[in-house]
């Protein structure tokens, strides 16, 4: 039973850990949604501009999504130097 009980250190090591991977996660969909859009542009095929709408819309939101996940992560490392 003991290994079932973290400290909180532990868990803010963790949840770290956990938002590291997030930040990356939309850091991923942001270089692919960034490329994505520059390929539709370059190519100049009009069928796809209602496609480069959509990824322009969640390159927004993933922008802000990662600015939010990076906020807590800042307040979860700042809790581990303490």
């Amino acid at each position: 039973m003991p290994d079932l009980i973290k400290t909180q250190r532990e868990i803010l090591a963790m949840s770290l850990e956990a938002r590291d991977q997030e930040v990356m996660g939309y850091q991923i969909n942001i270089d692919n949604y960034r490329l994505a859009i520059a390929d539709i542009e370059a190519s100049g095929d009009t069928d796809l501009s209602d496609f480069a709408e959509q990824l322009r819309g969640l390159l927004k939101s993933e922008l802000l999504e990662q600015k939010k996940a990076k906020v807590m992560r800042r307040v979860i490392a700042q809790q581990l130097e303490q």
